[in-house]
């Protein structure tokens, strides 16, 4: 029987670690009385749609402090070298916490048909900040499209101030959509123009961290081929892209703090006294 690409049901998965190399254990520091993790996690259980929020880690400390705060919990391997790769390591038992079906009562056709027809929202665990409108938004792209897509992902139109600024991650759409590339460097360039006036020959777009992945197409990232751009950009969605995949985009208001460094931290804790 052939699969049924329709989405059915969708799942949000919140990659953390705490060896992060520019602000170890920023997941857990505090920003207006509550970790920065919690807040994430928070943030995404105020989305509608979907069925779960789950955190994927590898730290014994952070799967402690979930369960205290009645997140579910998915231990990984720590060698994973991104997100993405966090949470494809565990597609399977994502995809059951979506379904309410454990992976031991699946044969080979009901795998593939679960995992056709979920959505998996990568959240990363920075940004406390994270608008539960843009993952319920995420949510009905992949439920309103078709054919499905193998991959979504939300953008924004850049201010002039941040088109070159490479911590600004930039996306260069095409006309229908597509995401034809990632880059912290300003895209398109434009020939015999100063910089400073670029933006007045083509919009630009800087992307949310976050990817929603059809379920089978997560379950394969461990298939996809090494990605020399991914290395040199920093950027994980470039093994896709290289890999031949579609990204497919749209459009958002604007993003929110990602906290990577402790400038970031500071910002985010002043954000949080003005919400308070």
């Amino acid at each position: 029987m052939p699969i049924q690409r329709t989405i059915q049901r969708t799942v949000v998965a919140v990659p953390a670690r705490l060896q992060s190399s520019r602000l170890p254990n920023k997941v857990l520091a505090e920003i207006g009385g509550k970790p920065m993790l919690q807040r994430v996690l928070e943030q995404c259980a105020k989305a509608s749609g979907p069925a779960a929020v789950v955190l994927c880690t590898d730290s014994d400390r952070l799967q402690a402090a979930a369960a205290a705060w009645g997140v579910p919990v998915l231990m990984t391997s720590p060698h994973c070298s991104s997100g993405s790769e966090r949470i494809a390591s565990v597609a399977d038992q994502l995809v059951a916490l979506a379904w309410d079906a454990p992976v031991a009562d699946w044969d080979d056709a009901s795998r593939q048909q679960r995992l056709a027809s979920t959505a998996v929202i990568n959240v990363q665990g920075d940004q406390p900040f994270l608008d539960p409108a843009v993952v319920t938004a995420m949510d009905a792209e992949f439920r309103r499209r078709d054919p499905v897509p193998a991959v979504v992902t939300p953008v924004y139109r850049l201010q002039p101030d941040t088109i070159h600024n490479p911590a600004v991650v930039k996306t260069l759409l095409a006309h229908d959509g597509r995401a034809l590339y990632f880059s912290r460097s300003a895209i398109p360039h434009v020939r015999d123009v100063d910089p400073a006036d670029w933006h007045h020959h083509s919009p630009y777009w800087g992307h949310v961290g976050l990817y929603g992945f059809r379920g089978d197409v997560l379950a394969a990232w461990d298939q996809l081929p090494a990605s020399p751009l991914e290395d040199l950009e920093r950027l994980e969605q470039l093994r896709l892209i290289e890999a031949g995949h579609t990204i497919s985009t749209f459009a958002v208001e604007g993003t929110s703090l990602s906290v990577d460094t402790p400038e970031q931290l500071e910002q985010a804790r002043q954000m949080a006294v003005g919400q308070a």
